[in-house]
């Protein structure tokens, strides 16, 4: 018996050495022969970009990317990115709802029972005190679905949701992680493609307005539909909002996937987020001035416009 209870110790002891082994600092390999061509954009004059932020959750950033301290606390922001163009207004998610209370409950218990969070004016708030109608939005454009990306929807009203078939496959395929976009209804979903050509490194996409200013390209990994939106202001400046292929930006700059732990909880092909991250750090090296706005990362989003 005493030698079964040794044996035990031991097998605990070696797992929960495996375990940490996985928070340790591990920097993904890049390949150096990397190329791209900038691809030329004609953004109007009036085009207007603002962070709305809506919420946030607080959390570590060991578990936010391989090599990241448990002593460092990380505010992972919520939100929605504005996109006013003269041929319509585009949000790009939507950050914690009215309702948060409720759909946190919605989330795995061991979310529930690791993460705090913290409300902030909602984005229908946020457009309302803008003056901006949440009605008049040409659509709300989901990264992904998962719950903190979608929990605004409930008070925007009958708004229309763009999502690709891959992304909307995954809500109506009864996955735990699309519960609250269930929830929430899919009446209001618009299916888009990506009829275009490769887009800096990426082998389609879609010119929402037809001038370069907003260019969806798939980006799979995180959920099947996942998407990067490339964003091109008439001053120059691009932006890249990549969802939560990355939580924080370290992700990008190291190029660092996350711990085992987190990878195995939120990521549908860690293979695929391991590729995509390899491909956004080449993209950072070859285009300095392009700024990526991981969705959580509350300290990129703090570069942002507000608003007004």
């Amino acid at each position: 018996m005493k030698k079964i209870l040794l044996f035990l110790l031991l097998a605990i002891v070696a797992g929960i050495g495996v375990l940490a082994m996985t928070f340790s600092g591990q920097r993904l390999p890049v390949p150096a022969d990397f190329r791209v061509e900038v691809p030329a954009a004609h953004p109007p004059a009036t085009l207007k970009v603002s962070a709305l932020r809506a919420g946030k959750m607080y959390s570590r950033a060991a578990l936010a990317y391989r090599g990241g301290d448990f002593g460092d606390e990380r505010v992972f922001g919520m939100g929605g990115i504005l996109v006013q163009h003269p041929k319509g207004t585009l949000l790009f998610d939507t950050g914690f709802g009215g309702n948060v209370d409720a759909h946190f409950r919605t989330t795995p218990q061991l979310m529930q029972a690791t993460s705090r969070y913290a409300k902030e004016p909602t984005v229908a708030d946020q457009l309302k005190a803008g003056g901006i109608a949440p009605q008049s939005l040409t659509a709300v454009v989901l990264t992904h679905a998962h719950w903190d990306h979608v929990s605004g929807l409930e008070d925007l009203g009958a708004v229309a949701v763009w999502v690709n078939q891959q992304e909307l496959d995954f809500v109506n395929s009864g996955h735990p992680a699309t519960a609250l976009a269930r929830a929430l209804g899919t009446r209001d979903y618009r299916v888009y493609g990506f009829s275009g050509g490769p887009y800096l490194g990426f082998a389609s996409s879609y010119d929402v307005f037809g001038d370069g200013s907003v260019v969806l390209v798939p980006a799979p990994g995180h959920t099947p539909g996942s998407i990067v939106a490339f964003i091109a202001l008439p001053s120059g400046q691009r932006y890249a909002l990549i969802g939560d292929l990355a939580w924080q930006m370290e992700g990008i700059e190291l190029p660092a996937e996350r711990p085992w732990l987190a990878r195995r909880l939120v990521d549908e092909d860690p293979a695929a987020v391991r590729d995509m991250l390899v491909r956004l750090h080449q993209l950072k090296e070859a285009m300095p001035n392009l700024l990526i706005v991981p969705a959580h990362d509350r300290r990129v989003w703090d570069k942002l416009p507000r608003l007004p």
